[in-house]
């Protein structure tokens, strides 16, 4: 099987750049990402079990791994939700199917979003990891607009071993996320 276009891209050409722009001593202090997360709450599945399963589909389908459902980790009597009960969906990526999803994400899923203008550089967490929100399911290829039932969103989180939010934004730009053209 042949490593996936962004993989080797990283090792030839983002390793050498990082590791010129941050000075680093040794090419194992380059910052990498380790996984990728895919998040799916489903707030209605506490009415219809239904949507859980279905959501779980949806995830299966856009990133070619087996999801799980969610469960909830103590009962909130507002939401009429108890504990233990399914609630939303997610995935981890790793390895081959990381890159592979995050080469589609950026090359077809990302541009098929109405109005974009770029993703927003604000969603790091200070440790060097980035979170992004997708409003739509339906901009994945892999979900067919006329079996959908109902147009729910997910949180995508990139993992890295960078250690500050600077070098991850590099990292991530190297690899050709587009973020919108702001000064941070």
């Amino acid at each position: 099987m042949a490593n996936p276009r962004l993989k080797e891209k990283y090792t030839k050409e983002i390793v050498p750049v990082l590791k010129e722009k941050f000075q680093y001593s040794s090419v194992m202090q380059v910052p990498k990402i380790t996984k990728i997360v895919v998040n799916k709450g489903i707030g209605d599945a506490v009415a219809d079990k239904k949507l859980v399963d279905i959501g779980v589909d949806e995830l299966t389908q856009i990133t070619g791994q087996k999801a799980i459902p969610t469960i909830s980790k103590k009962a909130v009597s507002n939401f009429k939700l108890r504990e233990n009960m399914p609630i939303g969906a997610k995935v981890t990526l790793r390895g081959v199917k990381m890159y592979e999803f995050l080469d589609r994400l950026m090359t077809v899923a990302l541009p098929r979003v109405r109005d974009f203008r770029g993703i927003n550089d604000k969603g790091f967490d200070g440790r060097g990891n980035y979170t992004l929100g997708v409003k739509e399911q339906i901009i994945f290829p892999e979900i067919s607009i006329d079996k959908v039932s109902k147009i729910s969103g997910m949180d995508i989180t990139f993992v890295t071993t960078a250690s500050t939010d600077e070098e991850s934004l590099e990292l991530l730009k190297s690899f050709g996320m587009p973020f919108a053209n702001q000064k941070r």
